[in-house]
């Protein structure tokens, strides 16, 4: 196949764009930093018409930590909307065959949610905490089904949990929040620090996605045909923070206490996907262990930081 990846040197980009190179595909990415910018429609047009793809994966968006998204809570939700407007247009302008496969965080559930079910997704207000990232989602979701209905111009839209592993970034405020841990938890090892202090009461309950197990279910996705209603990427199981902060402080060896620090906001008290329609869309996948994951991602830490 012929395949587009929109904001391919970003966490998912990147790996996504090895695996499918990897299988055999003919694959070009582009985004902001190599010279496109999809916030405007010309150059939006431009990418797409160049190289005339089968699929695009639209992995481009405009996200961060908890504090970032409200702090900049207009410019996250305007563009993402607009990035995805770009695209749709641009798709619609151009040749109505091309398919979209996009991820959606699960952060846009309804914020009163436990076991996240497909049906429910729609059906209360996201979580005050992450008001501009989540609705921008389900926006986005309204917008392909509204091409779908005057271009028939198909997607395939997957809610994924919080994501996590080797290959993200670096800044702490655009870090997965997993990550986000593990990368502060070595760098107290590594200074000796008596505490690591934890953001929140560490009680919420979070399903995590390795970053191959995200990879290879968009790679997965191909095989889909249209299915603009989002499926949930679910193992159909959580970790509080605090027991993913006691996993990270074992697999690090960090010998100080961990300590929670109430005056930061929780976030949704959980959030873990039902996996009923996964497990019938794609059938017998195997998702890493959590704890292989963090040891995975540690290592990779370790390495660049170069704490070995």
């Amino acid at each position: 196949m012929r395949i587009l990846i929109l904001g391919h040197t970003g966490f998912i980009g990147k790996n996504l764009f090895r695996k499918l190179t990897n299988d055999g595909h003919e694959v070009v990415g582009c985004s902001k930093s190599t010279g496109v910018d999809l916030l405007d429609y010309a150059q939006t047009y431009a990418a797409i018409k160049d190289f005339s793809p089968n699929v695009i994966y639209n992995l481009a968006s405009h996200g961060g930590g908890i504090h970032y998204v409200n702090e900049y809570a207009a410019d996250v939700y305007s563009d993402n909307l607009q990035m995805a407007l770009n695209i749709y247009k641009s798709i619609a302008d151009i040749d109505c065959t091309i398919k979209v496969i996009q991820p959606f965080s699960n952060c846009s559930y309804p914020g009163d949610s436990s076991i996240q079910t497909e049906e429910q997704w729609l059906s209360g207000p996201v979580h005050s905490s992450i008001f501009s990232f989540g609705n921008s989602k389900r926006s986005i979701y309204y917008l392909s089904q509204c091409y779908r209905r005057q271009h028939d111009i198909k997607s395939i839209n997957l809610l994924l949990p919080n994501t996590y592993g080797p290959g993200d970034s670096l800044d702490p405020n655009k870090t997965h929040a997993l990550n986000g841990m593990i990368i502060r938890m070595l760098r107290a090892c590594a200074s000796g620090d008596k505490e690591f202090i934890v953001w929140g009461t560490g009680s919420p309950v979070r399903e995590w996605a390795y970053v191959d197990d995200f990879v290879e279910i968009l790679v997965k996705s191909l095989h889909l045909d249209d299915m603009c209603y989002p499926l949930n990427v679910a193992q159909g199981k959580g970790y509080s923070i605090a027991e993913s902060a006691s996993i990270i402080k074992e697999l690090c060896g960090f010998q100080g206490k961990i300590k929670f620090d109430t005056s930061y906001t929780d976030g949704d008290p959980v959030k873990v996907l039902d996996n009923s329609n996964f497990v019938d869309k794609i059938p017998n996948f195997q998702f890493y262990p959590h704890e292989q994951g963090i040891q995975n991602t540690i290592l990779y830490y370790k390495k660049l930081f170069d704490m070995e």
